[in-house]
Formats: structure tokens, sequence, C-alpha cells
């Protein structure tokens, strides 16, 4: 049985590669990160992001949400991802999240033989004995520049793309800072992770490094 570790910084490209991991090798796959974004959206709608016990209300709402619905849920926002870089320092939170995750792990490796998950403490929490480890990383303005694409503004004058490009790299600069520097799992490669710098590379490309790692390991499946 195969597991599929994959770590790294926002806007990397680590989700894609899950994805099309998951198209290559039927592997069912979970983006952790969506689980905290659900999180930090039903307290917003629910109207409990300014409550004054924050962690208590993530909790409560992160046992009795649907996670199979996040395809369903539109999680890209700002204030959705800046509230879930918050919440995501919560140790309680991340104790019923992980025990989540750990239980998709289990179940489907069972089921499918495999299991690929991407997030910031895979490698390192939630599958620490996982058969491949990966960390994916670009550089700050590369980063954002995907997230500009990602927004499909159309018609931006100069002026107005140099300034919310700007206010991108700040943004992933802030959310970077919170993810290695909380108390509860921060993000770090994983001692036996391939670290992978997507700065000069597209998707595919990244891709094709990655199957080849994993096809060409002698690493054996469990």
């Amino acid at each position: 049985m195969i597991e599929i570790a994959i770590d790294g910084t926002a806007a990397s490209g680590k989700g894609t590669l899950a994805k099309k991991l998951s198209l290559k090798y039927k592997f069912p796959y979970l983006d952790t990160g969506l689980m905290y974004r659900m999180v930090a959206y039903d307290l917003i709608y629910q109207k409990k992001k300014y409550s004054s016990n924050l962690e208590l209300e993530s909790c409560k709402t992160a046992k009795k949400i649907d996670f199979q619905q996040s395809e369903n849920i539109q999680l890209r926002s700002e204030e959705i991802a800046e509230l879930a870089s918050k919440i995501a320092s919560f140790p309680d939170l991340r104790e019923i999240l992980n025990s989540q995750q750990i239980e998709f792990a289990k179940k489907n490796k069972k089921k499918y033989g495999g299991c690929i998950l991407d997030g910031r403490d895979i490698g390192t929490k939630i599958l620490p004995n996982a058969n491949f480890k990966f960390f994916i990383n670009a550089s700050v303005e590369i980063r954002a520049k995907r997230r500009l694409l990602e927004k499909n503004i159309s018609f931006l004058h100069e002026n107005d793309e140099k300034c919310m490009l700007q206010s991108l790299i700040i943004e992933i600069n802030k959310r970077d800072v919170s993810d290695v520097k909380r108390k509860v799992s921060p993000l770090v490669p994983a001692e036996d992770a391939f670290i992978i710098d997507t700065s000069l590379i597209d998707a595919n490309e990244l891709l094709s490094i990655v199957t080849n790692i994993i096809e060409g390991s002698s690493k054996k499946s469990d």
C-alpha cells in the first residue's frame, strides 16, 4: 500500500501536483488545507468569526462539517484564507482534523491500495511513515504571480496590476511566516522529503519529476 505526502507553501503547485498524481495512480486525494477553509467558511457564514472563543467554535464546527462537500463551496476568497490561517494554529482544532485526515488515509489505503494527501504537516505529522514525501516551494514573487493569474481579472491597468501583485506578495509572505512560526505543526520539510522548487518549471514538468522519483525509487510499498 502506498502513501504519498505532499507539503509546501501556498501557490507552490502542491495541490495541482496532488490532483495529477491522483488521476495518474487512481489513488484518492485529500486537500487538507480545504478542511481548514471549510471551517473558516462556516464560521464566517454563521457570523462567528469574531467569537470570543474562536477555538471552541472552530472545534464545534469541524465536528459537524461534511468535508466531502468542499467542491461545492467557493473557498478561495482572501477572507477565508486569512481566517483559515489563523484557526490552523489552534491545537484542539488541528487534533480533530488530524484524526480525520489519518482516518481518510487508513480507509483509502485499504480500499484503493494508496492515498495522496497535501497540506503543510503531512510528511511530518499525518503520514510520518509515508512511502514518498515531497516538499514543494517557489519564490514568493512567482507564487504571487500565480495567484494573480488565478484571479483571472481582465483589462487591469499596468499600475493596478503592480499594486495587486505587491499586495499578494505581502499577503503570501505573511502566510509563510504564520505557517513556519506557529507552535503546533509548523511548516517544515520532513527530513526524508524530496524538496522541489517550482519557480522555473510548470505543472507538467513537476509531475514528470515526481513520477520519475516514485517509479524509479527502490522504496517498497507496505
